[in-house]
């Protein structure tokens, strides 16, 4: 149930008691919460009753004067049949007996066709209007009387208005595509569609209902033919062991029953052939780890004591690193769903779908930091996703209070009724029109309608006109007026001051009149700003996301939660029955807490040269840790189950009874026995039954799940209100939907109470002295909200699933220059930083729960890691410290030690082989992976240990700030411009230490002959791991590739140095024992 807010943006404050609806043409006014609770006749002074709908009685639609039903019939019988304050002529309402002068229908309601403006075109009446602008927009803004005969519709109302909101007579600030004409912001030629709903036929476009296409139909006959063979064979050969077989216990459908108790996805594990040989390395490495602390242990360098054991405890950090790293990778597994089980266990022919609802959630904050165009092409391709309409609801958060993002997405909902339709139509992918009109491939593959051709160039057309409207919304926004945004109707923006705005809420498609141009229904499409007042702490996104999880209860209160950044748009449409295959899977699914997608990128060179796919970890660590307890929440692409979100534990199995003890009598081990016995011949008689029923029923399988308790959500109704409204706040709508398992709305609720719930949800001070953000939704704390939630949820005992369809599910957009890069890893690092010096760590936090121990080690090293920046940064100066004073952290090697080191160092390459193996990971990635550790290690990871601690022990916030110095508008122009930041100043210090180093070293083995060389190999190759793994930096800072190439700039230095050294050396002038002096015969003395 979507909430109807009769096409007006509703902005209120719930802590002072206002609530405004900002109209087309006439200004907003305030009405308190309590005149929005009844309505009092106004002639005879009694209450307004309730109609059979729910909804408060309306007499008059233009004013919506308060009177009630009997005041009505009795001045339209015997009175002036007009409202009292308006003057216009009452209309015949359901129920009411006809008067003179009523228009002659076949008793239809008159409010039933108030809206039906199908023939609306053959009227030949014209509307002209505009939505909303920016201000100072031109347009026609003629004013609009529904009242008046000739006009073809009203403004958008979304069907039929509630009672409490039709006393604004006048449209909302968003006009409907098909009511606009030329001279709008919304040109639009295509034809008014017919908006009645059509009766839904099975032979008739099956596909677009998710019932499959015919030939789909036809693989299923011959499906069930072959099934049915089989149950011939079942029985002919009988089903007890007697060969009596009762027809009766098998039912004609159950064939399907079959399939329908198949589970929905499977695990892959990793083949033998290729983990056990891993697993077996890494043993071997552990004990080569060991034999190698062993020797540097017990044979320090005694002239370089402080170097040696430096290094030593550099090295004992690094192998503990590693242990966290590498032992949650023990369990590898890849996963497996099978869609068409899911359509046929949910998505019956001809009846409705019974796959559960989703709420999405878009966030954005600045729109001129994160384009509009990107938000609205997410948001388009929610709202084309393959999944029932009925079934999505899109929520887009603005923590800015923009009122550029809220016209384009006002412009966004319009452009969908073309969008949508196209992209079901011809099942294309993405759907994201920007990526789908930028393919480099042949569109026409796979493409047999007569009509693609020439509809996707009229769509394109569409959506190259639609980029311009949204630019030049953009270039009137980067000037701001003194006085603020204004509206159309002269009410001012009320997200003006970003600071302290009431919370606003706009429903662009919410209801089944606004449909698509083929006249079908759209998803829902719910713009929200949640309020914000100063003195108020709002915690970021983690707060927007908090608020979007009361506000889409209130709303739609979907059982699942969708949660996607706002550059990360769809781009497999049916990533979403992808998730459900293991949140509906009722075998399994009813202890997921969330489905995590990988996250892919566009506009990424191939090179890839600063990791930004970061491959490996999405590759190869998610799936170690899915065979585990599952993967970690990474911040988007996420599907969450609702009641894992509010803190609840996961179900718990049953324990199975003990067995019985040999100190027992004989006799009663007997009567266990018996009672045992006909407890399993009643639960096969259960099973049985079950098993009929569940032929019915394909879908219905929790009957079959064993060892999930069912009285969960009987024991959450049974805590105290005082205990709830404690840990959720003091909604009694949002509490309620807090307990509802499957999710649901109270559809005997009023709209009116709806919105103001709403308003009330999104307020600032609602989570004061509750639970949310420490036990409930997005956990505060730490910028990276995201790892907290997660390890929250595991503790709790839930699991989590990774899903890698063959088709990214989604795709964003990555930073792809060096500093960006750099500054987004910073982000990263100060959030585990923040959770270490938290209450929440996972080093002490969580015992006793149901967090797994690799599990655990896992999140440890998510938060640990930035502290490895100061033993990776001392360990990357000692080669150079080394080369320079001729001393190394090794003392003379020997045979045993050689074979140790080699055997290391060849166990480290052949398990980052294997891994690659198993997790099919490129070589590229893979050593682009490790670069970008050592990069990251001696930068951000840095700087963020040091801003984490003065942010959380000295309460000083330090931020990093990035200026850029130059750009272009080529392909991956950005991945050369130069950014400089203090980021850049521990890398290049590094670089410059180890080549001065290498310098040294060649010119100081030249001075002293050829028994100094062997050393300095041992000693340069430390020094040239550091400049190998810092090359891409190195280029980075070298910028584009037109300039000369980075590698010829260091060899021309290494060579050129090399040789003046040379030069120096073998200076033919000069003797290398001095100036050689002859006897010439000569007595000087004399």
């Amino acid at each position: 149930m979507a909430m109807n807010t009769g096409g007006r943006l509703i902005a209120g404050s719930h802590n002072r008691n206002e609530f405004v609806l900002i109209n087309a043409d006439e200004t907003a006014r305030i009405k308190s919460v309590q005149e929005l609770s009844g309505q009092i006749c106004q002639i005879c002074g009694d209450e307004v009753e309730i109609t059979v709908d729910g909804e408060l009685f309306v007499a008059c639609n233009e004013c919506a004067f308060p009177v009630c039903r009997t005041c009505y019939e009795y001045e339209r019988k015997e009175g002036s049949q007009s409202c009292p304050q308006c003057k216009t002529r009452y209309k015949r309402i359901k129920g009411s007996p006809r008067v003179e002068g009523d228009e002659e229908e076949d008793d239809i309601d008159d409010l039933e066709h108030e809206f039906d403006y199908g023939d609306a075109e053959a009227m030949g009446m014209k509307q002209n209007g505009s939505i909303n602008s920016l201000h100072g927009y031109s347009g026609t803004n003629a004013k609009q009387n529904v009242s008046s005969p000739s006009l073809d519709i009203p403004l958008l109302t979304y069907g039929e208005e509630d009672a409490e909101l039709a006393e604004l007579n006048q449209s909302a600030i968003i006009v409907p595509p098909y009511a606009e004409q030329a001279n709008g912001i919304h040109p639009s030629s295509a034809p008014a569609p017919h908006l009645h709903p059509r009766s839904m036929v099975p032979e008739k476009d099956i596909a677009l209902y998710g019932y499959g296409s015919v030939a789909w139909k036809d693989r299923m006959e011959d499906w069930k033919k072959r099934q049915s063979e089989k149950l011939q064979v079942i029985k002919h050969h009988g089903g007890n062991g007697d060969g009596d077989f009762d027809g009766s216990e098998l039912d004609a459908d159950l064939p399907m029953m079959d399939e329908g108790r198949q589970p929905l996805s499977r695990k892959l594990p990793i083949p033998s052939s290729k983990i056990n040989p891993y697993r077996m390395i890494i043993m071997l490495r552990l004990v080569i780890l060991g034999l190698f602390f062993h020797y540097r242990i017990l044979h320090p360098v005694p002239d370089a004591f402080g170097l040696w054991l430096t290094s030593v405890i550099c090295e004992i950090w690094f192998a503990v690193s590693w242990i966290l790293d590498q032992f949650p990778k023990w369990y590898p597994i890849q996963r497996e769903t099978y869609l068409d089980r899911l359509s046929l266990r949910y998505e019956k022919e001809g009846k409705p779908s019974e796959l559960a609802n989703i709420d999405i959630f878009v966030s954005t904050v600045d729109p001129m930091k994160e384009p509009p165009l990107i938000t609205a092409n997410t948001v388009l391709s929610i709202l084309a996703v393959d999944y029932p309409v009925d079934n999505v609801s899109c929520y887009v958060s603005d923590d800015g209070a923009a009122m550029l993002t809220f016209e384009a997405l006002s412009e966004t909902s319009e452009f969908a009724r073309k969008w949508v339709p196209f992209c079901k139509k011809f099942n294309v992918e993405p759907r994201a029109p920007e990526w789908y009109f930028s393919q480099k491939i042949d569109y026409l593959k796979n493409k047999v309608h007569p009509a693609f051709v020439r509809e996707r160039r009229a769509i394109k057309r569409e959506y190259e006109e639609f980029k311009v409207r949204i630019n030049s919304l953009v270039a009137k926004a980067e000037k701001v007026p003194e006085e603020g945004w204004t509206m159309q109707d002269g009410t001012a923006w009320p997200g003006n001051n970003v600071r302290d705005h009431p919370g606003m809420i706009q429903v662009f498609i919410g209801n089944d009149v606004v449909r698509d141009v083929e006249g079908n229904e759209l998803p829902r499409l719910v713009y929200v700003s949640r309020e914000k007042r100063p003195g108020f702490e709002h915690h970021k996104k983690a707060g927007a996301m908090n608020a979007l999880i009361r506000v889409s209860a209130v709303l739609s209160n979907a059982p699942y939660i969708l949660n996607v950044d706002c550059d990360h748009y769809i781009n497999n449409s049916k990533a979403l029955r992808e998730a459900m295959c293991f949140m509906m899977d009722p075998t399994s699914g009813k202890k997921v807490c969330y489905v995590q997608f990988p996250q892919r990128f566009d506009g990424i060179d191939s090179h890839d040269r600063y990791s930004n796919r970061n491959v490996v970890f999405f590759d190869i660590n998610m799936k170690g840790l899915d065979g585990l307890q599952g993967p970690i929440y990474v911040g988007t692409g996420c599907v969450f189950r609702r009641q894992a979100l509010y803190g609840y534990d996961a179900p718990k199995k049953k324990k199975k009874p003990s067995k019985t003890c040999n100190c027992w009598p004989k006799w009663c081990f007997c009567c266990c026995c018996c009672l045992r016995n006909n407890k399993k011949e009643k639960s096969k008689k259960d099973k049985k039954s079950k098993h009929r029923d569940a032929s019915k029923q394909i879908h219905a399988l929790e009957t079959i799940e064993e060892g999930i308790e069912e009285t969960t959500s009987i024991s959450r109704a049974l805590l105290p209100q005082e205990k709830l409204e404690k840990k959720f706040g003091q909604s009694p709508v949002f509490v309620a939907s807090t307990l509802l398992e499957n999710g649901g709305v109270n559809k005997a609720i009023s709209s009116a109470s709806l919105l103001m719930e709403a308003i009330h949800v999104i307020s600032c001070g609602y989570e004061d002295k509750t639970e949310w953000g420490k036990e409930v939704g997005w956990i505060y704390g730490s910028v990276t909200e995201d790892i907290l939630t997660g390890f929250k949820m595991h503790c709790h005992g839930w699991r989590s699933v990774y899903c890698m369809p063959k088709r990214p599910a989604f795709k964003g957009s990555a930073p792809i220059n060096l500093s960006d890069r750099l500054h987004q890893v910073l982000r990263w690092a100060l959030g585990s930083v923040e959770i270490f010096l938290s209450k929440h760590c996972p080093i002490w936090y969580g015992y006793g729960g149901g967090l797994k121990w690799l599990e655990r080690f896992s999140y440890i090293n998510s938060v640990v890691y930035p502290w490895t920046s100061i033993p990776l940064l001392v360990y990357c100066t000692l080669p150079a410290f080394c080369l320079l004073t001729g001393k190394f952290i090794v003392p003379e090697i020997s045979n045993y030690a050689s074979i140790i080191f080699m055997a290391l160092f060849i166990l480290i390459a052949v398990t980052g082989v294997l891994e690659m193996q198993w997790g099919g990971v490129e070589l590229d990635d893979w050593w682009r992976n490790e670069q970008f550790w050592v990069i990251g290690g001696v930068s951000s990871h840095l700087f963020a240990l040091l801003q984490g601690l003065l942010k959380v022990l000295a309460g000083v916030n330090t931020n990093f700030t990035v200026t850029s110095k130059g750009g272009d508008d080529e392909g991956f122009a950005e991945l050369y411009l130069v950014k400089w930041t203090s980021l850049l100043i521990p890398p290049t210090t590094l670089l410059i230490m180890n080549v001065i180093g290498v310098l040294a070293g060649v010119s100081n083995a030249i001075n002293n002959g050829y028994d100094s060389w062997g050393p300095l190999f041992g000693r340069m190759f430390f020094a040239i791991w550091v400049i190998m793994h810092l090359y891409p930096f190195l280029k980075g800072l070298m910028g584009r590739q037109e300039r000369v190439p980075t590698v010829v700039v260091i060899w021309s230095v290494l060579i050129t140095s090399i040789l003046t050294l040379l030069w120096v050396r073998i200076n033919p002038f000069v003797s290398r024992d001095g100036p050689v002096l002859e006897i010439c015969g000569l007595n000087c003395d004399d």
